[in-house]
């Protein structure tokens, strides 16, 4: 293989409804273009594969779609973990992932004093009623005091790396080697780019970590927000983080 490439955009006809539709693709790769085309990105000689398998991975992981690729007279098979963003808006944002905050103290070592900021933050503990709230239910990170801003970004900063890394490529033999976004132009057309995870990480991770005037959170690209919604249910409370992935396509 020669050296993978950092990145690839193309605009081609036809849709994809969903992410069976890159398995697909992958599958069919000795006669589909696009899939030629991201196997070339990925770093692979077209002439050398013999055999490329793609299948879809559940759970909860940052990999959707796992691309095998058996290269002749090699034993071995390369796998190939891709995390699959499907867009119709080049402005929207997805959600790309959400846990109980309980669940990110343990991952990130949070503290008892950061713990309770972000509690406040998305309601899971009642608002303190020394100030005028917006919503009733939680504390926007406007309306704590400036000390406790000063530490979550404090907090957030000094361990940016390690969460841009959990929350874009994951952790464990499932974590993502490659961000694909298909953004859908019409009914007609589509236009894809496809980036391997360190560069991702990057493109993400360019700016400070600050709150931003309604009251969230932005760490580089990376917008950190209360989920809500839900029927007001206790799920809303969990701690969500979102991008646009159409941000990619601006760094060609």
């Amino acid at each position: 293989m020669n050296e993978k490439k950092l990145l690839g955009s193309e605009t081609a006809k036809g849709g994809f409804r969903n992410e069976e539709k890159v398995i697909k693709r992958f599958n069919n790769w000795k006669k589909d273009k696009v899939a030629q085309e991201w196997l070339k990105i990925m770093g692979y000689f077209l002439e050398e594969i013999e055999y490329v398998k793609a299948i879809k991975i559940s759970g909860g992981y940052k990999t959707d779609v796992q691309v095998q690729v058996t290269i002749k007279l090699k034993d071995a098979i390369d796998c190939e973990n891709l995390s699959v963003k499907l867009v119709s808006n080049s402005q929207g944002f997805n959600q790309i992932d959400k846990r109980e905050i309980d669940k990110y103290v343990k991952m990130w070592n949070i503290s008892k004093e950061i713990e309770e900021i972000l509690k406040l933050f998305t309601g899971k503990i009642q608002p303190r009623k020394k100030v005028k709230l917006k919503d009733s239910r939680r504390m926007l990170l406007t309306e704590i005091s400036e000390s406790e801003r000063d530490k979550i970004i404090n907090f957030f900063s000094k361990n940016k790396i390690l969460i841009i890394s959990d929350i874009l490529k994951g952790r464990g033999k499932f974590s993502a080697d490659w961000m694909l976004v298909i953004l859908k132009k019409n009914e007609e057309s589509y236009e894809w780019v496809l980036k391997d995870i360190n560069t991702v990480m990057n493109i993400f991770g360019q700016g400070d970590v600050r709150v931003t005037n309604e009251g969230s959170l932005k760490i580089g690209q990376i917008g950190m927000q209360r989920k809500g919604g839900d029927a007001g249910r206790e799920s809303a409370k969990m701690l969500q983080f979102k991008i646009n992935p159409c941000l990619l396509f601006k760094n060609n």
